[in-house]
């Protein structure tokens, strides 16, 4: 319903034109007023109907905003209410980013749900847990959005796919293109596309060479930070990865600096602080009282083997650390195969471990295969994102220590026990620390919960994030597509969460080279 300029706190205005709080007094709803005369791709028109199925379709597949919110009606045609049984200032970014659904391809499964829901069904009884099932393997004949662009199953291959001009779209002076190609794949098959001159635009990580050969060609780089990047996540099931002191000790053996370098040069930034959420978020939600605490884990072999020792680990004849049962500290450690920059972060990282002590077996699996690998536990060590591209600390968190964890009920994932025993604050609750953090309407009142669970994450370092990793975006201008702003521009500084090159075309600021 609508993007968001980070440097600017405004947001680019699409399917929503507008929102407010009510009542005045103390409010605890969000009413969204929807833009009027948008049309579907399949021709129907979009309402507050099409607002509902997804979010009611959403609250069966337990999506997060429905910690926050308990209903969701319909004022009219073009007016929505979302109602808050924990008032939350996160709650907007939750309603706006959402892609909403058509009410014409998934009604059916709408309407069948809010019976159940009518007659007093749960989300545990077997009528809604088969209609989930059922859902879940529903498969679209067609992708029906409100954009500017359709894109027919006749122009998908596997290299490419066109988005071609949709004739009704709503803001049809900003649609300057005909067509847009988008090109499939990961960095290595989409390097040669761009260096021969046959892509404007990109998203993929490409490394410091790479990055040279396009300055070199005259091909512009910007660098939008992205609040995320990799980190190694761990099997809290697998001994002794699940004491703090071993993930501490790994911290404090790899240097950060170097993974980045060699992963992806200047858009790799050493993660400093540990919070699980970017260091640039830090000084603006975290006190100085609780900065003070934070570790930065800076690279010292020594004491890693400190913390090691302090266990009672040490040194077997062959230089690999034994732990306290006589195990070898000897692990899988599963990666994105199609990324190159974590490929390369991975062999790094299994390299310096391996200089210190602790033997990795890198193993690359395929992207979309990686998350089942995670969800099912078929793991030691895995490349996983930490962070999120969100303004508020509260999604990194989310993002960190709930997505791939138990509680979502998707499989034991990497199991990190969300109730916690911390030097700091005693018994912690995490899961509701995480949700606390977004709690009331007032940001300043939510810092003391973001200070506190920043401390926490920074002791117990469930998982090890690596770098930050900002953009190394390849644009090219004035072959195909010109009109790009400089780099001062206030929209570079937004993540690809709310991409810039997606909002120029949206609203009509990239155009064809005459």
């Amino acid at each position: 319903m609508a993007m968001y300029y980070w440097e600017k706190d405004d947001w680019q205005r699409l399917l929503a034109v507008d929102w407010e709080l009510v009542p005045k007094e103390n409010p605890d709803t969000w009413r969204v007023h929807l833009r009027e005369g948008v049309k579907w791709h399949d021709g129907s028109d979009f309402t507050s109907q099409d607002v509902l199925t997804t979010f009611y379709l959403g609250y069966s597949l337990n999506w997060a905003i429905w910690n926050y919110v308990d209903k969701v009606e319909a004022v009219d045609d073009f007016t929505v209410d979302f109602h808050m049984s924990r008032p939350s200032t996160v709650v907007l970014r939750y309603i706006l980013r959402e892609c909403i659904r058509p009410y014409s391809v998934y009604g059916e499964y709408y309407e069948d749900f809010m019976e159940l829901l009518a007659e007093g069904r749960d989300m545990d009884s077997s009528e809604v847990r088969m209609l989930k099932l059922a859902f879940n393997q529903f498969k679209p004949t067609a992708m029906v959005g409100t954009g500017p662009y359709t894109f027919d199953p006749s122009d998908i291959t596997e290299a490419e796919y066109l988005l071609r001009r949709f004739p009704d779209y709503w803001a049809p002076e900003n649609v300057k293109f005909d067509q847009v190609r988008v090109y499939n794949g990961e960095t290595p098959s989409v390097t040669p596309i761009f260096l021969a001159g046959d892509a404007d635009f990109s998203t993929q990580a490409f490394p410091p060479a790479t990055e040279r050969q396009f300055k070199e060609q005259g091909v512009r780089i910007v660098r939008p930070p992205l609040y995320t990047g990799p980190a190694l996540f761990f099997n809290h099931d697998v001994y002794p990865l699940n004491r703090k002191e071993v993930r501490q000790a790994i911290a404090h053996a790899v240097d950060r600096a170097q993974v980045g370098e060699v992963s992806l040069g200047n858009s790799a930034i050493p993660q400093k602080y540990m919070t699980g959420m970017s260091d640039n978020l830090v000084t603006l939600w975290v006190d100085e009282e609780h900065q003070a605490k934070l570790k930065e884990y800076e690279y010292n072999r020594d004491k890693a083997a400190e913390l090691l020792t302090s266990i009672g680990f040490e040194k077997g004849a062959d230089g690999i650390w034994v732990d306290d049962q006589g195990n070898p500290m000897k692990f899988d450690f599963i990666v994105h195969l199609e990324f190159a920059d974590w490929s390369a972060t991975a062999q790094n990282v299994a390299s310096q471990l391996a200089d210190f002590g602790i033997d990795l077996t890198v193993r690359g699996i395929t992207r979309s295969q990686m998350p089942q690998e995670i969800w099912s536990g078929r793991f030691d060590i895995a490349t996983n994102w930490w962070g999120a591209g969100n303004p508020h600390p509260h999604f990194s968190h989310y993002a960190d220590l709930v997505t791939y964890n138990y509680i979502q009920g998707q499989g034991p994932g990497m199991n990190f026990p969300l109730l916690q025993e911390t030097e700091e604050f005693g018994t912690v609750d995490i899961h509701d620390a995480i949700m606390s953090t977004a709690d009331g309407l007032d940001l300043e009142a939510q810092k003391a919960g973001v200070s506190k669970l920043a401390v926490i994450f920074n002791d117990l370092l469930p998982i090890v994030p690596l770098w930050e990793r900002y953009a190394n975006s390849p644009v090219l201008d004035g072959v195909r597509v010109t009109g790009w702003p400089g780099d001062d521009h206030y929209a570079w500084r937004n993540t690809q969460a709310d991409n810039a090159a997606t909002m120029f075309l949206l609203d009509g600021t990239l155009e064809p080279v005459k």
